[in-house]
């Protein structure tokens, strides 16, 4: 199960293989993972803003996906601005260019082990760079939610926009 973040600015793309679902904690494990490796690049910004589609682990209102995005936000200090396109609109969100990018250099390989994966992840090429790639252990259970009572704290800091409340949110840390 693959999972990208590309780093527009830097056109870097990090690419996250799971051996599970792709669930909330799963897409939380490897942002946390990627800040931990990366955020020495960006000294002194305040604000992370994260281009998102409209999947099931990151919808707006997935209860855990609040709890997790919240917890980020306190742990790394930064506000967090969540821009999801609408559906039928992914060919505007860059990250799709490097699935097809990646696709159309293993088109036809049978990929027959993880480790096959990832070597060919490994040798294509993204705005001519090779893309950081990480294999993530562990079972991630689908199906988890915040009851009521205890997700009430995080949506304090979960701002939905005037203007566009489904499609984008700001998330202020302490």
């Amino acid at each position: 199960m693959p999972f990208g973040i590309l780093d527009v600015a830097a056109s870097q793309l990090a690419i996250y293989f799971g051996q599970s679902a792709e669930t909330t904690d799963f897409i939380m494990d490897c942002l946390e993972a990627w800040w931990d490796e990366y955020q020495s690049y960006y000294p002194g910004i305040d604000t992370l803003a994260i281009d998102l589609d409209g999947g099931p682990s990151v919808r707006s209102n997935r209860t855990q996906f609040i709890k997790r995005m919240v917890e980020f936000a306190h742990a790394t200090h930064l506000k967090i601005h969540l821009i999801y396109y609408p559906p039928y609109h992914s060919k505007y969100n860059p990250i799709e260019r490097c699935w097809a990018a990646l696709e159309q250099y293993w088109n036809g390989t049978v990929l027959t082990s993880v480790e096959d994966a990832l070597r060919w992840a490994a040798n294509m090429r993204w705005n001519d760079f090779p893309p950081m790639v990480h294999l993530v252990d562990g079972i991630y259970p689908k199906k988890i939610t915040v009851p009521d009572d205890e997700l009430e704290p995080y949506k304090q800091h979960w701002q939905r926009s005037d203007v566009l409340p489904k499609w984008d949110i700001t998330i202020q840390p302490d």
